[in-house]
């Protein structure tokens, strides 16, 4: 699939997931307010199911699928995210799923997908290419690939969070969205054009990986050619996807990185004064907000809180920072 998703398809996102994706709540802090001294209101996604938005690009791709590709099966890659997205839409709908995961991935994402029943197939993030493992097994077994966010449909079951954020009452001068391969992005800019075009949205990403940042401001699509280690490992893509770019090129009005450290402390305060879990990379929109990043014309924010699954010694790790 590799047409160009539109509002149209984020509309039919909304249809394809009501009464099965959650509707996921606002949460507020009067003592957050102050640190990042704007007006904000937190997307909890954390609390969606599978404890990240992932699940609704999954479920809305899953769900387009025909009775003959259904009874083939999905494989899908990710390092963790995704995959519980996927396994968990699978196991609702009743399809055989096998997910390319990384040897490394957090111990929390794989007991996800292992509890809904999915196979997984490990490979070494060093010396091994999930993309082509993925598409052996999608070529082998004649199973649909689901990519975690160059699909029409994912992008615009993400774009389901954008459709919830311009029904509030509350209208949002700017929203700010963590950046992996920027497949949540360009689906919430496809309903935020729409629906508030006025609101402005910024992407949130770790440092040693900007290549949205780089690619904003070289006016092309960047790949990174080093991807050091990072804690936010369920966004270390190193180059925006090829259908979520041209999209996300016109729509982000900046992009900011994040350090492991304030992806830490966001961590923390989130836990301290909004009583959720969320993960590194989870937290990078956050972080980004608390960097005192967004221009002072920006009055009131949405930040988008993108997962929850964290392994307990980072949380450890997030709850003693300084």
């Amino acid at each position: 699939m590799s047409f160009s998703p539109t509002f149209a398809d984020v509309r039919d996102a909304v249809s394809r997931l009501g009464g099965h994706a959650i509707k996921t709540p606002l949460l507020r802090s009067d003592v957050l307010d102050l640190k990042i001294g704007k007006r904000v209101w937190f997307k909890a996604e954390c609390l969606q199911k599978k404890n990240a938005f992932k699940y609704r690009g999954a479920f809305n791709r899953l769900s387009a699928m025909t009775a003959a590709e259904r009874d083939k099966g999905v494989v899908a890659f990710s390092s963790g995210n995704h995959a519980q997205g996927v396994s968990c839409a699978a196991k609702e709908l009743g399809i055989d799923a096998i997910i390319v995961m990384p040897k490394d991935a957090p111990q929390v994402k794989l007991d996800g997908v292992i509890s809904d029943g999915a196979k997984i197939v490990s490979y070494d993030r060093a010396t091994e290419s999930r993309e082509e493992i993925a598409a052996e097994i999608a070529v082998k077994d004649g199973r649909v690939l689901v990519p975690s966010f160059d699909d029409p449909f994912i992008i615009a079951g993400q774009g389901t969070i954008g459709y919830e954020l311009a029904a509030e009452a509350q209208h949002f001068d700017a929203v700010v969205i963590c950046l992996g391969g920027g497949g949540m992005c360009a689906g919430i800019s496809l309903a935020m054009n729409e629906l508030s075009p006025d609101t402005r949205i910024y992407g949130a990403e770790p440092s040693a990986f900007n290549d949205h940042q780089m690619s904003l401001r070289q006016g092309r699509r960047v790949r990174l050619q080093t991807t050091p280690p990072t804690l936010c490992d369920a966004i270390m893509t190193p180059q925006p996807g090829a259908l979520t770019w041209p999209i996300n090129s016109k729509s982000l009005s900046d992009v900011y990185t994040v350090s492991d450290q304030e992806c830490l402390r966001a961590m923390r305060l989130a836990h301290q004064h909004l009583n959720v879990t969320i993960e590194p990379g989870g937290a990078a929109a956050m972080a980004a907000a608390l960097g005192g990043n967004l221009p002072d014309e920006v009055k009131s924010v949405a930040v988008i809180l993108s997962g929850g699954n964290v392994d307990p010694d980072i949380m450890k790790r997030a709850l003693e920072s300084a």
